[in-house]
């Protein structure tokens, strides 16, 4: 009997404590609206809070941007809010500010997520530093935000930190970026400069406002207006011909490559290092002279020489035992430089046509951190600059960490000598280099390759090995040789890259052109990605880096595509623009994150 009464007094205290727990629970969702969901919805939300519930002493707001993040996801899969809205799409590190600016606190959006701040809003461009951020709507006006570009102090509202326009009235088609600058190039040719930070963006006191065109100029016809910022022109050394206009440009860390309409190249020092490791293509510039010069020159400029690390101390690697006991080093850069500060915007107000490059029909220009490199006209590509991870792609054999002369790379390495290689299209970040080669064989059927060389510590050449230097072109795995049928021709087609995306962090985001051929219905274009993956870049929801390139699912199974549409475009400032634009997905990497934006056609 005692027994038995001890057996139903513990079931008794069991229940109550079970009924103490289920009154707690009450207490806490009381007032909270139940909302019904599919099991995949579920999960994919419990797995995005149980990685993502970090909580800082010092973010007072933290909880609220969590909460405005975890709102803002829907089925991303098209790009496209419940009311029929385009919207960006963001995952990543937000350390800066950068992807979520709307949300300030939230350190890292794990999962692909919506970006409010692009809602209803196609750009003609976009590009993410590591500290801040630019893009061009649809007017052709620049606007810039993150921390970087605002300052380090916190923001008084979630406004605050929101993309904020500076250059107008100048019709920029793109943009480059570098730690100090951003560089845009107009629609009629010019290319401009102006401060990544926007306290150096203000204008001296009582100068007026700069005018990149007279009022004879052509500016008027591609709908140029005054700037209310410090910007300035960067002109060629010597007059175009009659037609010959830049057409692309693409920055480095330390040097700016340009290309016009007649196929030539052209570079610009934007500071002391442009020429560290040779990639500026000459020695000896000038550059305007500072205000205490005495020069009696109109204007006045000061003949400067920028000399590689390799040339001025070719025994810099070496052992003692190779080199003098107290070996005289020459300085890198002229005596006369010392003490101009290279920071400033009109460090160097010209571009010069690079000298072995001339009579050379290039087609494309790409700088990657240290190195450059061009496409010629029949699909032949020159690199030169640093070497040290292989990312010239000379191979195994060439150990040297410096290349000072343009130099072919041979794309056609240990493949049979009866097809012929043609490269199509280059893309690189900060040591890493991709090349996008079309090879044709004797029965005249057709391939392309991905080939990759450089650092791939993190897994970023794609043929699933983690090597930091990679001086042999290897073939992405997956995404090189690949068919597909083509419902035109009805035959097998190869299947081209439509864009990549290389991050200078170590992470790759490459868009397969799998539409194109699919015919009345296809879905989309693949989305593929790689790499390093620490801050949750690759949008997979984990922290694990992938060296070979994987189709991004979404959290139902299903292949994440970009899509074409036709849609109405709001510029950022919040006005329609116009109506029944086509516009498709491009993705970007940045420095640990990744951002899917709407592009106008």
């Amino acid at each position: 009997m005692f027994r038995r009464a001890a057996v139903k007094s513990h079931h008794l205290r069991r229940l109550y404590s079970q009924a103490l727990q289920a009154e707690r629970v009450s207490r806490t969702f009381r007032g909270r609206p139940l909302v019904v969901a599919s099991s995949t919805v579920v999960a994919a939300g419990l797995l995005w809070y149980s990685t993502d519930n970090t909580v800082h002493n010092d973010a007072d707001n933290a909880p609220a941007a969590e909460a405005a993040i975890l709102k803002a996801r829907e089925d991303l899969s098209t790009g496209v809010t419940e009311d029929g809205n385009i919207t960006a799409v963001v995952w990543g590190s937000n350390k800066s500010n950068l992807i979520s600016p709307q949300a300030p606190g939230v350190e890292r959006v794990q999962l692909p997520s919506a970006g409010n701040w692009l809602q209803g809003v196609a750009l003609r461009d976009l590009a993410l530093h590591e500290s801040h951020a630019a893009c061009v709507d649809a007017r052709g006006d620049v606007y810039q935000w993150g921390d970087g570009f605002f300052g380090s102090s916190p923001a008084s509202s979630s406004d605050a930190r929101e993309p904020k326009l500076t250059l107008r009235g100048k019709n920029i088609i793109s943009l480059q970026l570098t730690d100090s600058r951003v560089f845009a190039l107009s629609a009629s040719g010019k290319v401009y400069v102006f401060a990544a930070n926007s306290t150096a963006q203000k204008l001296p006191t009582a100068k007026p406002t700069p005018s990149s065109t007279p009022w004879w100029g052509t500016g008027w016809v591609w709908g140029e207006e005054e700037a209310a910022i410090d910007f300035t022109e960067i002109t060629p050394q010597h007059k175009f011909a009659w037609g010959e206009k830049f057409v692309s440009i693409s920055a480095g860390r330390d040097h700016l490559l340009a290309l016009t309409s007649t196929g030539r190249t052209f570079s610009h020092p934007i500071n002391k290092n442009a020429n560290s490791h040779g990639q500026l293509g000459y020695r000896k510039f000038d550059i305007p002279a500072p205000p205490s010069s005495t020069l009696i020159t109109s204007p006045p400029r000061l003949a400067v020489e920028l000399l590689p690390k390799s040339i001025v101390d070719p025994f810099a690697k070496a052992s003692p035992f190779s080199r003098a006991a107290v070996p005289t080093v020459a300085p890198t850069v002229s005596d006369n430089l010392q003490s101009i500060n290279d920071q400033h915007i009109r460090f160097s107000d010209s571009f010069i046509e690079i000298p072995s490059l001339k009579g050379i029909n290039v087609t494309q220009v790409a700088a990657g951190n240290r190195s450059s490199y061009v496409n010629t006209d029949v699909g032949r590509v020159l690199g030169w600059g640093a070497n040290e991870f292989g990312q010239i792609g000379l191979g195994g054999n060439v150990t040297l960490d410096t290349i000072t002369v343009p130099t072919e790379i041979v794309l056609s390495r240990n493949i049979p000598a009866s097809m012929r290689t043609k490269c199509l299209h280059i893309y690189t970040g900060g040591d890493l280099t991709c090349f996008v080669a079309e090879r044709t064989g004797h029965e005249a059927l057709t391939f392309v390759d991905v080939l990759t060389c450089g650092n791939g510590q993190w897994g970023g050449l794609g043929n699933n090995l983690f090597s930091n230097a990679q001086g042999n072109l290897v073939r992405a795995r997956n995404i090189s040789g690949r068919r597909e049928y083509n419902e035109q021709t009805q035959a097998l087609m190869p299947i081209l890259p439509h864009a990549i995306s290389v991050s200078p962090t170590g992470h790759v985001l490459l868009t397969l052109d799998t539409q194109s051929h699919a015919g009345v219905g296809g879905a989309g274009r693949d989305l593929v990605v790689w790499g390093l993956n620490h801050d949750y870049q690759l949008g997979t929801g984990r922290r694990t880096s992938l060296a070979v390139p994987t189709t991004l699912e979404k959290a139902d199974g299903s292949r994440f595509m970009l899509t074409r549409r036709t849609s109405p475009v709001k510029d950022l400032a919040g006005k329609l623009w116009k109506k029944n634009v086509e516009v498709e997905q491009c993705a970007v990497a940045g420095y640990g994150n990744s951002v899917v934006y709407w592009r106008i056609v």
